[in-house]
């Protein structure tokens, strides 16, 4: 006899979605050039960003939503592998170049491009979302291979308004499941 289970879990998506937010946008703060890269964003890098995304994606791999899963984990490990690459050097191994660093940002925008389609018969705020994270990719993929400060700094402030429609969801998921109706339209 087959039963049916309830799915009585949270919705992850909130947690995965302010990690990214928060940590996008205090990142591209400094990209714009308000402060210093600094230990501060690291740590958030390492644990808000990388580790609270993870977990969140592994949620949404137990709730069955491959997308989320995907997004998650591997932006989570993003923001990790991110803060290893400049801490890395401390211990004695090659900082990245230019070059390398211009490789390693085009090809998470490309890998962001894919989930950008994905999102193409989805709600509006994660084609925003994406979107303006492959926009922040190329951005930063061109200003690392070029040296110019002025693309970095662009990049900044479109990062600021990635990372703010990331966290509109989060609001807009958490206070719309709160108060038992759509108060932010996602």
């Amino acid at each position: 006899m087959e039963q049916i289970f309830k799915d009585t879990t949270a919705n992850p998506a909130p947690l995965g979605l302010f990690g990214f937010g928060m940590t996008t946008m205090l990142l591209n703060i400094h990209n714009a050039g308000f402060f210093e890269l600094n230990s501060m964003i690291m740590g958030m890098g390492i644990f808000f960003g990388g580790m609270q995304q993870v977990i969140a994606g592994i949620m949404e791999w137990k709730k069955g939503n491959g997308f989320a899963m995907a997004a998650f984990t591997s932006y989570g490990f993003f923001w990790i592998s991110l803060v290893a690459l400049w801490l890395l050097p401390l211990i004695g191994v090659t900082k990245p170049d230019g070059a390398s660093m211009g490789c390693y940002l085009g090809i998470w925008g490309v890998f962001t491009l894919a989930f950008f389609i994905g999102t193409l018969n989805g709600n509006t705020i994660g084609k925003l979302i994406f979107g303006t994270l492959v926009i922040l990719f190329a951005l930063l993929s061109a200003a690392s291979f070029t040296g110019n400060q002025n693309i970095h700094t662009i990049a900044g402030y479109e990062g600021i308004l990635c990372g703010f429609f990331a966290f509109y969801e989060a609001a807009a998921i958490v206070i719309n499941e709160k108060l038992g109706r759509q108060v932010l339209p996602l």
